[in-house]
């Protein structure tokens, strides 16, 4: 069984998170039910987006995205999210993910307090 909690995280990229659509000004927010994380996402370019994943027995998340952006795109994909928890107790989620056109990529989040 999972030993972290998904539930009503929000995070914001910190690595690989400066062009295209997926910026800083992206927030993303998680939530948990058992072994299903699902969530949501939106700012910057992004208008809205969501996310749905399975939590492996590691932790790890292994989920399918998709979001449209300010231009009337639809973006979809993959990705696996490995979670590291901070020494403050945060987390950070180290991401691998492939769009549905085969795009491969990497990038970083980490947990936002819910007093910033």
């Amino acid at each position: 069984m999972s030993k972290l909690n998904y539930d009503n995280k929000r995070f914001r990229g910190v690595v690989n998170y400066d062009d295209g659509d997926l910026t800083k000004e992206v927030l993303f927010h998680y939530h948990q039910k058992n072994r299903t994380v699902w969530g949501t996402c939106e700012g910057g370019r992004v208008r809205f987006g969501t996310l749905v994943a399975n939590v492996l027995d590691d932790d790890k998340l292994d989920m399918v995205w998709q979001y449209l952006n300010i231009d009337g795109e639809f973006v979809s994909g993959r990705c696996l999210s490995v979670p590291e928890q901070l020494p403050d107790g945060r987390l950070r989620l180290h991401e691998s993910w492939t769009t549905t056109g085969g795009e491969p990529g990497s990038s970083v989040i980490e947990e936002v307090p819910h007093d910033t």
